[in-house]
């Protein structure tokens, strides 16, 4: 089905032919809704052309991995590893390259060496199998606070895969994403002085409309057609980071989305609770890597991050790469993942939590980013930065970080639109610490959080 046939599609034939180059697939429906996001009077200035990228037998493929998705069961236990372990463990020694040079697959995945972020920063080659379509494959660049940045190998279909995750996380909370063809289905939140953003559609979704807008008013001709476009567009779902939320909060917006989704950063109970008060829908803090895809949903009644993904397999290690012992916390290691251009073989993820088992299968339990610090107290006692976000758990902020200076005395970093709360974050904190003076954060991107001048506190 070609443009040709509707002269109702206002769109000249070059731009149609540049919008098959990012979708592949793209009809007359979808070519509709891409100059919907694009021509409203209210549109944000798009800066960047991207798309989906799949072919007609890929998106017939998500379709079936989908189902498989959301008929999997996650019931795996440190005694009782999953079925598919042994063949994954096989296939990455017989095909990675960095895998291969360590000779034959061991009998017990405890054996293997794991492997951090600096790794695959060096050699990201040596990760990516033998068979991957390299013709087929897409890369990003990632900008970690680890000090290593790092460049993903990925596919169309991993990219497309993320939805199927999506929807199961959104299951949990009683919502069933609908809507199709002339609707807009998700709306992606950035809020920084340069974001990549664009217009797409979603092919497994009848080509719904996917736009990734910037809330930061430059990319915008006025600072009120951010609300009268998000009212206009309607989005199914609206998924950003609590920065970006936290600037949504600010809007007029009229328009209730069926849910939100948190996604790259940490976000407070008080954050959540203000957003589903504004919102009237859930909001879902979903754990996801640049290098893993999405890894769980927060869920309280299963007391934690509760695991998404069927055939990824989670341990939690100490400083030394051993096992902690059951209900410890320690550093969050995946096996496996969705990934078929980069398999993970005992990937350290930086981040920390412990894994506890019940009904609701594999949870992370008391997930924090970075490894763990800990803070001084006026008493000379030491807490754990865990202890710090529970204490700060009742404001509803999108982005802070503490620091500890030499002499014990606290630094309170807060975005501007949480400094009415400083008070009451100083209030908060002031049972652990004497001096405690708060600073101007005007980072926009990803901060470390959590950071000290004492060489004790690296617990």
């Amino acid at each position: 089905m070609t443009l040709a046939g509707k002269a109702d599609v206002n769109l000249p034939g070059g731009a149609w032919e540049s919008d098959r180059d990012y979708c592949p697939t793209l009809t007359q429906e979808g070519a509709r809704m891409l100059e919907k996001l694009r021509s409203h009077p209210a549109a944000p200035r798009y800066r960047n052309r991207s798309g989906n990228k799949l072919l007609a037998g890929e998106v017939e493929a998500l379709r079936a991995y989908e189902q498989e998705v959301m008929q999997a069961e996650i019931s795996w236990s440190k005694d009782a590893p999953p079925p598919w372990l042994a063949d994954f463990l096989r296939t990455a020694y017989a095909t990675v390259p960095h895998y291969r040079a360590c000779g034959s697959p061991p009998a017990r995945l405890a054996d293997v060496a794991p492997i951090s972020r600096a790794e695959l920063a060096h050699d990201i080659a040596a990760f990516v199998p033998d068979d991957a379509d390299l013709a087929r494959m897409i890369n990003f660049q990632t900008t970690g606070t680890t000090g290593h940045p790092l460049l993903i190998a990925s596919h169309p279909l991993v990219a497309g895969r993320y939805l199927a995750y999506h929807k199961r996380a959104l299951r949990r909370f009683g919502v069933t994403l609908r809507h199709g063809a002339g609707q807009v289905g998700v709306m992606l939140l950035g809020h920084q002085r340069r974001c990549f953003t664009y217009v797409s559609v979603t092919p497994t979704m009848n080509e719904s409309g996917l736009a990734k807008i910037n809330l930061h008013p430059d990319d915008w001709h006025h600072p009120d057609d951010r609300a009268r476009y998000l009212d206009a567009m309607a989005p199914e779902l609206i998924a950003g980071d609590p920065i970006s939320f936290a600037e949504l909060l600010t809007l007029p917006m009229a328009h209730k989305p069926a849910a939100l989704m948190s996604v790259s950063m940490m976000l407070l109970p008080g954050m959540r609770a203000r957003l589903e008060a504004r919102f009237g829908c859930p909001v879902l803090d979903i754990y996801s890597l640049n290098e893993v895809g999405p890894v769980a949903v927060y869920d309280e009644r299963a007391g934690g991050h509760v695991l998404l993904q069927h055939r990824l397999y989670v341990e939690i290690l100490d400083s030394a790469g051993q096992p902690v012992p059951d209900g410890a916390r320690g550093e969050i290691t995946v096996t496996g993942g969705f990934n078929f251009c980069l398999p993970l073989v005992r990937y350290r993820t930086g981040d920390y939590a412990s894994l506890a088992h019940g009904p609701h299968g594999p949870v992370l339990v008391g997930l924090a980013g970075r490894s763990p610090l800990r803070y001084r107290t006026m008493t000379g006692e030491w807490i754990n930065n865990i202890d710090i976000t529970h204490a700060l758990k009742p404001l509803a902020i999108a982005l802070f970080g503490v620091h500890q200076h030499g002499d014990g005395a606290i630094a309170l970093r807060l975005a501007p639109s949480a400094m009415p709360q400083a008070d009451r974050a100083r209030a908060l904190l002031a049972p652990f610490f004497g001096v405690i003076t708060v600073e101007t954060l005007l980072a926009e991107d990803k901060i470390i959080q959590y950071t000290s001048d004492l060489q004790e506190a690296v617990a």
